[in-house]
């Protein structure tokens, strides 16, 4: 997806083939394996949740099939992976996709400038969910870029949306052919 492509909507009409079960289970279990890789000091805190990422996306674009129970169980292994408060990230997990069930219609119709801005509010909301949580249990505070992967998540919208729609285009005959 280009830059140019920031105006347009998503898949522009087009009727895309039905996702199957597996391949949402393989993605959401790829994000959990991209946010276990340990990363040095600052990088980690400019890398995106990948697992509020994916959610959110399946939350938008299959909202009738992906529903709180994958981001709830999403979450708690996260929780027990990061070594985190029990429920900290299944929560905000659980938030971020109701949040996406219930502004999909709406995400979906935007142009991709407009989701992106919709993406980074539900990032930023649940980052700040999981920071009011690990306030209240007496945690450190973050470092100051706590919410830096909230913008390099929505950064990475467009990017995530062109890649996951893929399997679900369909595929004309002259395609198919070169």
């Amino acid at each position: 997806m280009s830059l140019s492509g920031l105006g347009d909507n998503i898949h522009g009409g087009e009727i895309l083939l039905p996702v199957r079960g597996g391949y949402i289970i393989v993605t959401m279990l790829l994000a959990l394996l991209l946010n276990l890789i340990p990363l040095p000091g600052w990088l980690s805190s400019a890398t995106p949740d990948f697992v509020a990422v994916i959610v959110l996306y399946w939350s938008v674009f299959q909202a009738h099939r992906v529903g709180l129970w994958p981001a709830w169980v999403l979450g708690l292994l996260m929780d027990v992976a990061d070594a985190s408060l029990f429920g900290q990230h299944a929560i905000s997990y659980c938030v971020a996709a109701f949040a996406g069930i219930f502004l999909h219609r709406r995400i979906q119709m935007f142009p991709m400038s407009y989701q992106i801005a919709h993406v980074l509010a539900i990032l930023a909301g649940q980052q700040a969910l999981q920071l009011l949580i690990r306030l209240i249990a007496n945690a450190d505070p973050p470092d100051m870029l706590y919410f830096v992967s909230s913008l390099t998540g929505a950064a990475l919208w467009p990017a995530v949306v062109g890649i996951l729609l893929v399997p679900m285009r369909r595929r004309t005959k002259l395609e198919e052919v070169g």
